[in-house]
């Protein structure tokens, strides 16, 4: 099934149930209001979302309506934990040899802590509040675990994941190797099940499709060098501590290992961030041409399925300038001068 929290004036949102082709939705507040409820009560309440599903998918849902991704939230608008990964070897490879011979600081290779209090939705403005700060996009896979005990095994881990997602972090490289600035969700999240042949060993078989500007950036294939798989890195964080129902595992930029041609090294996939073109081209040439996001910039993130369908809808992020600063009232300016 698939699930989505629309907008409704509140900081959680609210559940829907979307249908598989993307077109029609259903309110689930019958159920429950929020994702995190599901969670937190899956085996008994995701059976009741998976009936209603089913009468969404078969067109025999009475209050159905047109499913708008612009009304969407991130899935979890809230994390109760969230953890980060850089999960892609060719990644790690290619920035560490650009951050050395730049003098730079290293890249983060293990699981890392993140901010989960404010996660943007697929549509969300990101403000630009100084280009200078070199703002870079970060996309990549994430997965939605159950509870897991402290110790749990891989294979424990790879049945506790709930649900997977699109991620695409916004970073700010000019800031000590990379701040998060903001991070965005697709407009659904789907129980791995949906993904059909394409979810195997833990790993999602299928390109990550991004464009800058409308046009195409790169078409890296989410599993195929991936080295650990979801209960891996899900298993790993829990070794020291349990992890609750609602917990998100990123793993971004997706990255794949490069093909050799003529003894030169060449990425025919493309990229799933700037940082990994930009240490290309000084790889390359000895210096990075591709600039980093500016204001009125516009990144897509989204996967297919074989027959071109949308399987999580698409991020679009549009990157704005800040508002100029009010400029105070005559009354107050007055009042001031008094």
């Amino acid at each position: 099934m698939k699930l989505a929290t629309y907008q409704d004036g509140s900081r959680d949102g609210q559940l829907i149930v979307v249908s598989r082709d993307l077109t029609q939705a259903h309110y689930a507040s019958h159920i429950a209001n929020r994702l995190q409820q599901v969670l937190d009560d899956w085996n008994y309440l995701s059976a009741q979302l998976q009936d209603l599903s089913d009468t969404l998918n078969f067109g025999k849902a009475r209050h159905a309506f047109a499913f708008d991704p612009r009304q969407c939230m991130a899935p979890l608008p809230r994390a109760y934990q969230r953890l980060g990964c850089a999960a892609y070897p060719s990644h790690l490879e290619l920035l560490q040899q650009a951050n050395t011979e730049a003098g730079e600081a290293g890249v983060q290779t293990g699981l890392v802590q993140l901010g989960g209090d404010c996660l943007a939705g697929p549509h969300d403005a990101i403000e630009c509040t100084d280009a200078a700060l070199g703002m870079d996009f970060s996309a990549g896979m994430a997965v939605v675990s159950a509870d897991l005990a402290m110790g749990s095994t891989a294979e424990q881990a790879l049945d506790a994941v709930r649900l997977v997602m699109l991620v695409n972090r916004v970073l700010q490289r000019g800031a000590h190797g990379g701040t998060e600035r903001a991070t965005a969700f697709s407009p659904v999240a789907l129980t791995p099940d949906e993904l059909g042949v394409a979810w195997a060993r833990g790993r999602v078989h299928l390109p990550l499709q991004c464009t800058l500007n409308a046009r195409s950036f790169g078409q890296c294939d989410a599993g195929a060098d991936m080295p650990l798989h979801f209960g891996d890195l899900l298993s790993a964080a829990c070794q020291s501590r349990a992890l609750r129902a609602g917990t998100i595992l990123e793993c971004a930029p997706v990255s794949n290992t490069p093909q050799q041609r003529k003894g030169q090294a060449i990425w025919p996939q493309g990229f799933a961030s700037l940082a990994e073109k930009r240490a290309m081209e000084a790889r390359k040439d000895g210096q990075s041409e591709s600039a980093y996001l500016q204001p009125l910039d516009c990144v897509r993130v989204e996967m297919k399925q074989a027959d071109g369908a949308s399987l999580f809808g698409a991020i679009e992020l549009a990157l704005v300038a800040p508002p100029p600063p009010a400029r105070p009232s005559r009354a107050s300016t007055a009042a001031q001068t008094a």
